[in-house]
């Protein structure tokens, strides 16, 4: 284990973010690094618990999961960080964990809430910055351990979307033994990871090191290669299997008159136009300069819109979520190791708050119109105040009032995958309950067919949310390395 009771003598210190006067005028990296001795001390708070709630990955009903749910082996890479032996961490991760880099940078830590520190004095172990030290100190010594690319004979494998279920499952196929390549119809390679994260919390140089090492490694990128088009979808048949990996992006939309006006914008649209004009230079296809944001959703995506409003220098960034705040503290019925519902204020809010100089959020609050200009675009939002008192949620009579909003960010969710892909490699949606494709037999990731697809046609294998509706990124990857074992299985790779 580590060092003995380290966590009696040593508090937690996680990474700092860079302050906000600085760190709000540009899309630079957020964090700020410990140095590898303060990292080994804080690996050494790990007790290497006989009950290692952080590594189990489990649900309680419709929470998050508790606990990390790629099973990675957290007290054994910790306390070999402890003892500086850094190479080995690295390999013990990776037997669980095919691409850190990404998880330790946009993970929410699930393993940290189920943490038994965490239950005890509410200093969990660092396991999330733990995991990026590994991380980087691997890529900074040679990078992740290669493999033998698979011969001219080698089953073929297409995946299709390159976000993270399509790239650990592209990776974790080829290191099998498949010949992979991967549609995807963006000009770059790493659909969420690439567009939908802007770079300040996941640098985009992070997503393009490891498309290049799959590249070096065998793995073939068709970009611009929508599986709608008839001529891209043909190529899929002539693979030994197919796995659709491309996420659940259908965004679930506002019940609001005239949520089509312009200046009303989808939150990963506007996050990918910033990204785009980050990447490429130029103005983003979508600014906030100099007008009064509005972002509607409390989510994550919601807090990276808003921490990209201010950074395009946005008048006013306000943010109205549908639902109460959370509690400040754990309520009695979400104990631990359950995720806790609690409220939280990340990075784009302290920077909104700075900039707004004081509480720009707003919670329990329903829109009810987007107000129009002379020219028929976005002027501002009537809104209505919630009273949730009774559970469900009830207008409250004579709190109707208007905002200003020019750019209207819709940050509400998602509802699942973009129906044409499946459309596009024949397998049916459910028409009850989720939208989401049916499979073969339940647990399977073998999709079913619609009727009238020839016996011979290439099996169609889903992953990620594009399986299971909208989820975290490491959840997506867990399920991709499901999928791929489940598709090595049956290549008898």
């Amino acid at each position: 284990m580590g060092k003995p009771g380290a966590f009696l003598d040593i508090d937690r210190v996680a990474h700092e973010l860079r302050p906000v006067e600085e760190r709000s005028h540009d899309f630079d990296p957020l964090y700020v690094e410990l140095d590898d001795d303060a990292r080994r001390a804080q690996a050494s708070r790990c007790m290497m618990c006989g009950v290692a709630f952080c590594q189990m990955g489990e649900s309680f009903g419709k929470a998050r999961p508790s606990g990390c749910p790629l099973h990675n082996l957290i007290p054994e890479w910790n306390e070999l960080v402890y003892r500086g032996r850094w190479d080995e961490a690295a390999e013990r991760l990776s037997l669980t964990s095919p691409m850190p880099e990404f998880t330790s940078r946009v993970c929410p830590a699930l393993c940290e809430a189920a943490c038994n520190l965490g239950s005890v004095d509410g200093q969990p172990t660092t396991i999330h910055d733990n995991e990026r030290a590994i991380s980087d100190h691997e890529w900074a010594n040679g990078g992740p351990r290669r493999f033998e690319p698979a011969g001219e004979g080698a089953p073929t494998v297409a995946v299709v979307g390159s976000g993270p279920a399509g790239l650990v499952a592209a990776w974790e196929l080829a290191r099998r033994g498949a010949r992979v390549t991967v549609f995807e119809r963006d000009d770059r390679p790493g659909g969420l990871l690439m567009y939908g994260i802007p770079n300040m919390k996941l640098e985009k140089s992070v997503v393009e090191r490891r498309v290049a090492l799959m590249r070096e490694l065998g793995i073939v990128f068709e970009l611009g290669a929508d599986v709608n088009d008839p001529a891209v979808a043909a190529k899929l048949n002539g693979f030994d299997a197919v796995v659709v990996a491309a996420g659940a992006r259908a965004p679930r939309g506002l019940s609001a008159a005239n949520v089509d006006a312009p200046g009303v914008v989808y939150a990963v649209d506007y996050l990918t136009a910033s990204t785009v004009s980050v990447l490429d230079g130029g103005e983003p296809a979508v600014n906030a300069r100099g007008l009064d944001v509005v972002v509607i959703g409390g989510g994550d995506t919601g807090n990276d819109c808003v921490g990209t409003a201010v950074r395009q220098g946005a008048r006013s960034v306000r943010q109205f979520e549908f639902l109460p705040a959370a509690p400040d503290k754990r309520a009695v019925g979400n104990p631990w190791p359950q995720w806790p519902n609690v409220k939280k204020t990340d990075y784009g809010q302290q920077e909104a708050i700075a900039a707004m100089g004081g509480e720009m959020r707003a919670w329990a609050v329903d829109t009810l119109e987007v107000l129009l200009d002379k020219k028929g675009a976005a002027a501002g939002l009537r809104v209505v105040d919630l009273d949730w008192s009774a559970g469900k949620p009830e207008r409250i009579a004579g709190s109707e009032h208007e905002v200003p909003a020019q750019l209207v960010l819709i940050a509400c969710g998602f509802t699942g995958p973009e129906y044409g892909v499946f459309d596009a490699v024949s397998v049916p949606v459910a028409t009850a309950g989720r939208p989401l494709p049916v499979m073969a037999a339940e647990g399977s990731h073998l999709a079913a067919r619609t009727e009238g697809v020839a016996a011979d046609a290439a099996p169609v294998y889903v992953a990620g949310d594009a399986r299971n509706g909208s989820s975290l990124v490491v959840s997506a990857m867990a399920d991709a390395l499901a999928c791929a074992a489940e598709v090595a299985e049956a290549l008898e790779l």
